[in-house]
């Protein structure tokens, strides 16, 4: 992806939307709109609106590597750091009862969202201003802008089910759109559009890499229509699973797989590694691309996971999305190797043998740093929790491993105290959207066309073993695929549970699993019961309680409220919904 330079976040600083005052001002720097279409400016507007993603950060705006929203408010992580009360609103978000409509993160989150969306549609305007003729690429680039436009309202629609869909560019559109305008049903309806258009308009590659391509695309229209397969009524209850919507999944990841664009690592390991960025027939549908040394003051580089490098020489701040014990013990097998699917979390894996004395899913060591194991499959950085982990007594020992890079690798730069790199972060991986497909297929009642897809899977993750130096394993792995009527009898029922299981041992702390929980209709069940354990290992966690039908989703932030001087309308259970 190319990098926005200053001159031009000078020129269109002026027509971004903001949600303040500045929405109220004539900057003296803006260009007109004559000024603005000509086709040297329209692809410069179109890069940066591509920028837009890049910008995430920590500080809330994880919209491309979405930790704290997806894993942190799950069963999978803690927030980690130095204590309870750093970056201590993220702590509120996990347990849920501390919730409040004025918390900034979520604030920060839509606000930056729409700047996004802001950046896309102003692209999307001027481009409509100018000629086929003047500029060959205009009808490209509209789909690359409508393809980040649909990004982003995908994640506000996810994170606040109910937001204004925004497609002009005008000053103060945004505050006089209301959240309700659409129902939830045609809110993704909407965001549907922008995906098909962009799948119907993009060429299948692109000779630039971080463009995204008609893949791309069509991937992110499978997974839109699989939420909205989920028709959740005004409590956030799913009430029905639409079959059409899951066919057109079905449809759509049949396309991916006959186009041969894609195909599973050999080893999971390369989905997480600097240098099988871009490779060709990789696993990567849609990343943003990232950069380092190119020029710039500090790249392109990841700051939206910059909070998670451990403490111990090499990197040295600040241990956040740390992994609950109830994630590390999911990863348990039992004699015949496949998941313990409702006794895992009877036994705790806590002490170096324990790994040893039990099997595992090999995913474990992709995913958890261990006490006595390679840190990113490097045996001459052994992971000791007394010097890598920051509050051990608040958080337990582990630290997560997927978005990280190893020690001395050319991808990571420290930023003033802390470390990112330049490694692409996945949005859509291969493995996701094949799961996708199992999943449609299993609500469908054709379980037995899922089987091999999770299989598939599994029998990956099979060749995906940790080796110390010496050659042994670094875990005691027993992994093996399902066997309809031998190991397990494969019905509609143990096809669902499997599928679920299989997407938190494939994608554990890649941001997804609350959202998982949402669509399924399973999220205060799950974990208001990991609560009732899981603070008896973590007392940090004692008030800890997820609301049903209040917690599904996050509350409007009060200062868009404010700022839309009432127009939008609060989501229910929250003050004022």
């Amino acid at each position: 992806m190319r990098t926005i330079n200053a001159l031009l976040l000078l020129l269109i600083a002026g027509a971004l939307i903001s949600c303040d005052g500045a929405l109220d001002e004539n900057p003296s720097g803006k260009l007109s709109g004559d000024q603005l279409a000509t086709p040297d400016r329209v692809e410069s507007l179109v890069t940066a609106a591509y920028a837009a993603l890049g910008n995430g950060h920590w500080d809330a705006s994880t919209y491309t590597d979405p930790w704290p929203w997806g894993s942190v408010r799950s069963d999978n992580s803690y927030k980690g750091g130095g204590s309870v009360a750093d970056q201590g609103v993220y702590n509120n978000y996990e347990q849920f009862s501390s919730i409040r409509t004025d918390l900034d993160k979520a604030d920060q989150f839509w606000f930056k969202s729409y700047q996004g969306i802001s950046r896309a549609n102003l692209a999307i305007e001027k481009l409509g201003q100018i000629s086929e003729e003047e500029f060959p690429m205009k009808t490209r680039r509209i789909a690359e802008a409508r393809f980040i436009r649909g990004h982003f309202h995908f994640m506000l629609k996810i994170m606040f089910k109910h937001v204004p869909y925004v497609e002009a560019n005008e000053e103060k559109a945004l505050k006089n759109v209301s959240n309700r305008e659409f129902t939830s049903q045609e809110l993704w309806d909407k965001i549907a559009s922008d995906f098909q258009f962009a799948a119907n308009n993009l060429p299948p590659s692109q000779p630039e890499p971080g463009r995204v391509d008609q893949w791309a695309a069509k991937a992110y229209l499978a997974k839109t229509r699989l939420y909205q397969a989920y028709r959740q009524d005004d409590n956030n209850q799913v009430v029905e699973i639409q079959d059409d919507k899951l066919q057109e999944v079905v449809q759509l990841v049949d396309e991916l797989e006959a186009s041969g664009e894609f195909e599973l690592f050999n080893d999971i390991r390369k989905n997480f590694l600097w240098e099988f960025d871009n490779t060709d027939g990789g696993e990567t549908v849609f990343a943003v691309q990232r950069s380092r040394n190119d020029g710039t003051v500090r790249g392109r580089v990841n700051m939206e996971n910059a909070l998670n490098y451990p403490m111990n020489s090499g990197f040295g701040c600040c241990w956040f999305h740390i992994p609950s014990q109830n994630f590390v013990n999911s990863f348990q097998t039992n004699s015949e190797g496949l998941p313990k699917f409702d006794t895992f979390n009877q036994n705790s894996l806590t002490e170096p043998q324990d790994f040893q004395q039990n099997t595992v899913d090999p995913r474990l060591d992709h995913t958890v740093a261990l006490e006595g194991h390679p840190f990113k499959y490097d045996n001459n950085r052994i992971y000791n929790p007394d010097v890598w982990a920051r509050a051990p007594a608040t958080y337990g020992t582990y630290t997560s491993m997927k978005g990280l890079q190893p020690v001395g690798s050319p991808a990571v730069q420290q930023v003033v105290f802390f470390y990112a790199s330049s490694k692409n972060n996945d949005v859509i991986r291969y493995a996701d959207v094949l799961l996708w497909k199992a999943e449609a297929l299993i609500e469908l009642g054709r379980e037995g066309e899922a089987l091999p897809i999770i299989n598939r899977i599994r029998n990956r993750a099979a060749n995906s073993k940790v080796k110390e130096a010496n050659g042994e394993n670094v875990s005691n792995y027993n992994i093996e695929p399902y066997r309809d009527g031998q190991n397990i009898n494969w019905t509609q029922e143990t096809a669902r549970e499997a599928l679920r299981y299989e997407r938190r041992m494939e994608l554990g702390m890649e941001g997804w699993r609350f959202f998982d929980f949402v669509r399924w209709g399973i999220a205060a069940e799950t974990l208001n019961d990991y609560f009732e354990t899981e603070k008896q290992r973590r007392s940090y966690l004692q008030d800890a309680r997820f609301q049903e039908g209040r917690d599904e989703y996050l509350p409007i932030p009060q200062q868009q409220i404010d700022f839309s001087d009432g127009t939008y309308v609060q989501n229910p259970g929250w003050p004022g919904g």
